[in-house]
């Protein structure tokens, strides 16, 4: 199979490269880039006016499977994952069984190959059935195909298992991907702690009580060697730990969420549980911080934390409904529309923020477009403007605030290993 990309802008931020091109590729592989490539194809893409970039890594999802695939399975969560741009994806252990035995590893793997429509790399638990006691096989878990280590969904509150299991992990070279969250300070908080919760008479949750425990898992990969990835940080302080942890040469990255980097506390328009998630928005200056760290290049990663739950579940209150948001399929629009559109962030470091910078957190070999690579590559419009509609999800789930909200950007092609996996035909 031969795939010709023609005209389309390149974006590869392994070589600082943002130029207008042509990509051909051979047998799975991007064979050739040239400026104004002249051969014959099977199939021939036009990408005028669209941005070619490394196929889109996402660090953060859940796909319930086994055990909750009322919410989503791997197959629907692949569907979302091609129509979202992306051709990796990294799913979260907090299933029915949890991820902390090889044979759970094993059948997510096989399924999703059997699936075919997105790589699913499997995170594995840090403790036997993420109940904090006891820590899994790390090794053996890396040995049937985990991609890294989370207790994803709550923290590991014992300090010493915790660094029990970040030793293991340095010592296996395994990434350590950390929900910052002291469950002592929650209380029963569902939204940021502030004027709109007291406004909505609920409980609310502090910026302690992310930062209490993003610091100790930076003192914990100071002392261990650790790779520690913070996940979905949403806090100013956050923002300055990770700087400074960075300054001092500790092996940290962090990502942020487009839901983090889109709204606020302000935007919470009554007690609707699909402004609920965790961690939750925060207030503006929390949210322009974050901004201005992937700005920087302080935060590394966008993730989604695709979190899909059933109509019934979320049709809740907010105090009863349970936390988490969809993002597989609006990932890229918000994006472009509230970082690259504002000037916050150039199309390179989208690229870098979305593929080659999870690939380096994972140690894999994607996120380029480099001649010989893997032909993982997702082509985007950033121009096309439309209204986020959740009756045009494939995914199970429609939990999302951002039902009606205008954007900027869709994807029109994601090729997964030289193979065309999604095509917008609209």
């Amino acid at each position: 199979m031969t795939i010709l990309i023609k005209n389309g802008r390149v974006l590869n931020p392994s070589e600082n490269m943002d130029k207008v091109m042509d990509i051909y590729v051979r047998d799975g592989m991007i064979q050739e880039r040239a400026e104004n490539i002249q051969k014959n194809a099977d199939k021939v893409i036009d990408a005028k006016g669209c941005y070619v970039m490394p196929g889109l890594i996402d660090l953060h999802v859940h796909f319930r499977d086994p055990g909750l695939t009322y919410k989503e399975d791997i197959e629907t969560g692949s569907r979302a994952a091609a129509k979202g741009g992306f051709t990796t994806v990294c799913c979260m252990p907090n299933t029915k069984p949890v991820v902390d035995s090889a044979e759970t590893v094993k059948y997510i793997v096989d399924k999703s190959k059997e699936v075919g429509l997105t790589n699913v790399l499997p995170v594995g638990a840090v403790t036997m059935q993420m109940a904090g006691k006891e820590t899994t096989d790390i090794e053996k878990l890396k040995e049937a195909g985990i991609c890294a280590i989370s207790e994803d969904g709550k923290s590991v509150m014992n300090s010493g298992v915790y660094r029990k299991a970040m030793k293991e992990a340095a010592r296996l070279n395994v990434p350590v991907m950390a929900h910052c969250e002291d469950i002592n300070l929650v209380e029963g908080g569902v939204i940021n702690l502030g004027d709109k919760s007291e406004e909505l008479g609920v409980k609310g949750i502090s910026n302690a009580v992310e930062d209490v425990i993003a610091m100790r898992d930076i003192m914990l990969a100071k002392e261990t060697g650790a790779t520690l990835h913070l996940c979905h940080c949403s806090t100013k302080d956050s923002v300055e730990m990770v700087k400074q942890a960075k300054a001092e040469g500790i092996k940290v990255t962090a990502e942020v969420c487009p839901h983090h980097f889109s709204m606020c506390t302000d935007d919470i328009t009554g007690n609707d549980s699909n402004f609920k998630m965790n961690p939750p928005l925060r207030s503006r200056e929390d949210m322009e911080t974050l901004i201005k760290g992937l700005s920087d290049d302080i935060m590394d990663v966008i993730s989604t934390d695709h979190a899909p739950h059933s109509a019934e579940e979320k049709a809740r209150d907010l105090e009863h409904a349970p936390f988490g948001i969809v993002g597989l399929e609006t990932s890229v629009a918000l994006t472009l529309t509230n970082l690259v559109k504002k000037g916050y962030i150039t199309p390179l470091q989208m690229a870098a923020k979305m593929s080659y910078n999870p690939a380096k957190v994972l140690g894999i070999d994607k996120g380029t477009l480099n001649e010989g690579a893997i032909a993982d590559i997702t082509i985007i419009n950033p121009d096309k403007e439309y209204t986020i509609d959740v009756n045009t999800f494939v995914s199970k789930g429609k939990n999302t605030p951002f039902d009606g909200y205008k954007v900027f950007g869709e994807v029109e092609c994601t090729i997964l290993g030289g193979k065309v996996v999604y095509k917008n035909d609209n």
